[in-house]
C-alpha cells in the first residue's frame, strides 16, 4: 500500500483571489471530498449560465475553460504544489462541460454529477491518458474536462433514445 502525503492547504487561498478561485471558491480546503464539493460548486454557475443561448453556452465554458488552466497553472506554481489535491476548479470546468447540450432539469443535473464524478474518479481511457502525460494547468483541466465530455455524450445519448422510444409509442 502506498503512503500518499496530502500536502497542507495554503493559507494564501484565504487570501490571494486567484487561490481562492483555484480551490474551488474554498471548498478545496474542506478536508474530506473536495473534488465532490467543487463539483457542487459548478451546479449553481451552470444554472446561471443555462439561461444563455447553447453558442452563448460554450464560448463562456471554453472562456472558463482556458481562465482555469492559466489560474490552476500560475496557482500551482505560487503554492510549489503540482496539481493539489484541494485545486477544484477543474471539477467546475468539467461539469459545465457535461452540461452541453444537455436538457434543463434537476434529474439531468443529478445524473450528470454522478456521472462526471464517477469518471472524473475512475479516469477510464482517455482520460487517465490525459491525467498522467499532459502536465502543467492544461493537464489539470483537460482530464476534467473530459470526463465532462465522456458524461455529457451519454446523457445526451440516453435523451435522444428517450425520445426515440417516445415517437415509437406515440
Amino acid at each position: 500500500m502506498r503512503n500518499y502525503t496530502v500536502p497542507p492547504i495554503p493559507k494564501s487561498v484565504w487570501r490571494n483571489p486567484l487561490h481562492f478561485i483555484a480551490f474551488g471558491f474554498g471548498t478545496g480546503a474542506l478536508p474530506i471530498a473536495p473534488g465532490t464539493f467543487g463539483t457542487l460548486v459548478a451546479i449553481p454557475i451552470y444554472l446561471l449560465l443555462h439561461l444563455l443561448t447553447l453558442q452563448f453556452y460554450l464560448g463562456v465554458t471554453l472562456l472558463i475553460m482556458l481562465a482555469s488552466m492559466w489560474i490552476c497553472e500560475r496557482v500551482s506554481n505560487d503554492i510549489g504544489v503540482r496539481d493539489h489535491q484541494g485545486m477544484c476548479l477543474d471539477e467546475i470546468a468539467g461539469f459545465l462541460f457535461a452540461m452541453i447540450g444537455v436538457p434543463f432539469g434537476w434529474g439531468w443535473i443529478a445524473a450528470a454529477f454522478i456521472l462526471f464524478r464517477i469518471f472524473d474518479i475512475v479516469k477510464p481511457w482517455p482520460i487517465n491518458w490525459l491525467d498522467q502525460n499532459i502536465h502543467g494547468g492544461v493537464g489539470m483541466i483537460l482530464d476534467d474536462v473530459a470526463a465532462g465530455i465522456a458524461s455529457c455524450l451519454i446523457l445526451l445519448c440516453v435523451h435522444h433514445l428517450s425520445l426515440l422510444q417516445m415517437i415509437k409509442t406515440a
